[in-house]
């Protein structure tokens, strides 16, 4: 019974025989646990029958005593205590050789087992308890990221991360891992042709998108292999880029990243317009955004000012106020509150409930905010500094 019942699986696999057996005794633990029982009960009762018509002999009256105790002690420390705890602690080195004297005396012994069973399953249906059900232990998910957690030396940390970012796919959506649409970079079709080819020579996208005046009017995704062959022609119009761009693909916001991998997967696609429930595009996002939740950063030519997170001498940090909160907890293994707004901004802001005209400070938690810079009616810059807990109040 102390079997882990995953390893059993494995070594059934790999045609470990122990294994194979015990895995059958198991399929039925009501005929295992009457064999081992029915066996268990009558050697116990034997030898207290035994023991006192011995301790009679000797000792009279007074041995039916000392045989209760003599006997409850050996039995204890040696078939019960002792030989239970070393197969607890070490199930499998006792259960296959233990499985090669249980499966023929299942057998030898069945039609008791079979009568002894279907008494107490009788019994045990009078208490609605289903004794034959589905004994497949299927995991939770919660219950296979702590497996995941615990494994320890045996599983590499970076398995660890990937095994346990694969999990979370369906606990985080679109909304959380986007570029948002003030930092999206596109084509803007009303400005002139020399501007649009000097940004497509400087870019360092492969794909972009193309709009008419603002996000909202995108009209197509640009993938640059498609815009060498308007280069190969010699004539850079407007018109020549609009010929080899794709038709825009919108995604919902609330769309889980492990619903979106799979769609985009179907519909062949690396690139998407997230959209709002009013149909208002709030940013972009890619296939190298969702297997980056899986696997960590992709990019390796991410530039210092690239950075979110800053730790000062004096050991607090400075974060930018576009930063996203999960990415700022997994950097510094905090425990800020993703619930509600998804950047350092959105949540200073809900909780003052305005958007500061001067430098404030403020206590979430057990983390403290002093926004640092102002401008155009967001937060650039927080200083943040970690409280220890018995400081909260």
């Amino acid at each position: 019974m102390s079997l882990n019942r995953y390893r059993l699986k494995h070594l059934v696999k790999k045609k470990h025989r122990g294994a194979r057996k015990a895995s059958n005794l198991l399929a039925r633990p009501d005929r295992l646990i009457g064999v081992i029982l029915i066996g268990n009960n009558f050697v116990n009762i034997l030898a207290s029958a035994i023991a006192t018509v011995v301790a009679v002999r000797l000792w009279g009256d007074a041995g039916i005593m000392i045989a209760t105790f003599g006997l409850t002690v050996v039995i204890l420390i040696f078939a019960e205590v002792s030989p239970k705890t070393m197969a607890a602690m070490h199930p499998e080195k006792i259960a296959f050789p233990a499985a090669y004297v249980l499966a023929p005396l299942l057998k030898l012994i069945y039609p008791l087992v079979w009568v002894i069973n279907g008494i107490t399953n009788s019994f045990l249906r009078l208490f609605g308890v289903k004794v034959t059900g589905d004994d497949s232990h299927h995991l939770s998910t919660e219950e296979l990221r702590t497996l995941v957690n615990e494994a320890g030396a045996l599983l590499p940390q970076n398995n660890q991360d990937m095994l346990l970012g694969v999990l979370e796919l369906s606990e985080v959506t679109v909304n959380d891992v986007m570029v948002p649409r003030n930092e999206v970079i596109g084509i803007d079709l009303d400005d002139d042709i020399d501007t649009i080819i000097e940004q497509l020579s400087r870019t360092e996208h492969t794909r972009l998108p193309v709009f008419q005046g603002e996000l909202n009017k995108v009209v197509g995704l640009l993938h640059m292999r498609n815009l060498a062959q308007v280069f190969h022609q010699g004539s850079v119009t407007k018109a020549a880029i609009l010929q080899v761009i794709r038709e825009p693909y919108f995604i919902p916001e609330s769309t889980p990243l492990q619903t979106q991998l799979l769609h985009f997967q179907a519909q062949n696609r690396r690139i998407g317009m997230v959209v709002d429930e009013y149909g208002d595009v709030q940013g972009i996002v890619t296939m190298e955004d969702i297997l980056e939740e899986i696997v960590g950063e992709l990019s390796s030519n991410n530039s210092e000012e690239d950075q979110d997170v800053f730790l000062q001498e004096d050991g607090s940090y400075f974060v930018d106020g576009t930063a996203y909160i999960r990415d700022v907890n997994k950097a510094l293994d905090w425990e800020l509150p993703t619930d509600g707004p998804k950047t350092m901004n959105g949540l200073i802001t809900e909780t003052i409930e305005s958007i500061p005209d001067a430098n404030v400070c403020l206590q979430i938690d057990n983390y403290r905010m002093e926004t640092l810079q102002i401008s155009e009616n967001m937060i650039k810059t927080v200083r943040m500094v970690v409280l220890p807990k018995q400081q909260e109040e």
